[in-house]
Parts: C-alpha cells; sequence; structure tokens
C-alpha cells in the first residue's frame, strides 16, 4: 500500500516509527550490540505485536541482533528498541558471543618451532 507520497509503507519512517512507539533507546538498561547472541525463552503470545513475534519465532536458536535485523529487513536501531522490549518482558534471553581463542605469545610459538625443528 502507497501512500500518499508514492512512498510504501513498509520502509516508511513513520511505520518504524509506530513500531518502536517512538523510541529511539532500549526500555532496558542492556548492551546490544550487532554481535549479541538472542535466544527466545518460549514461543509467541497471542496479542503480541508482530514483530516481537517474529523476533521470538526467528530465535529458536541463538541469532546474532545483526541476523535479526537482516531476516527482518528492520534497521539495527528499531531490532534493538524491540529486543529491549523483549528483554524487559523477559521473553528472550542476550548474551554476549563466545570470545575469540586468544593466541599464544609470538615469542612461544617461535620457541617452540626452534625447538621442533631441532629434533
Amino acid at each position: 500500500m502507497s501512500d500518499a507520497g508514492g512512498r510504501d509503507w513498509e520502509d516508511s519512517p513513520e511505520r518504524l516509527y509506530v513500531i518502536t512507539g517512538g523510541r529511539s533507546g532500549s526500555s532496558v538498561p542492556a548492551t546490544l550490540d550487532l554481535v549479541t547472541l538472542i535466544m527466545a525463552r518460549s514461543g509467541p503470545k497471542p496479542g503480541m505485536q508482530p514483530e516481537h513475534a517474529a523476533i521470538i519465532r526467528l530465535c529458536d536458536a541463538p541469532l546474532s541482533v545483526a541476523e535479526i535485523s537482516a531476516y527482518t529487513g528492520l534497521p539495527v536501531s528499531v531490532v534493538t528498541v524491540l529486543i529491549g522490549d523483549l528483554l524487559a518482558d523477559n521473553r528472550v534471553v542476550a548474551r554476549a558471543p563466545v570470545p575469540p581463542a586468544r593466541l599464544p605469545d609470538r615469542a612461544l610459538i617461535e620457541a617452540v618451532i626452534d625447538g621442533l625443528q631441532r629434533l
């Protein structure tokens, strides 16, 4: 459905404003970045906002905030507001991704290589 300006409602800033209730930040003090993993605690409940329900359905397995944004077609800023709502309602769990393994010191690696070469 197009509005009088010829834009599609699905892509309009007004729709995003309605989805978030005009909020630009999360309602809970959670730090969400693009790689924060989100996991649903249970399925969507009847009467839930469609975007909230879509996020819950997507997050049966852990998904990053960036992936949720891509799958829903919503900007990351909107997704973080919606995830904040779901966190406040205890509908999802957020956790930092598994940290990358730390590599050993370069000098140690070189010492091991030197030792192996002497064998």
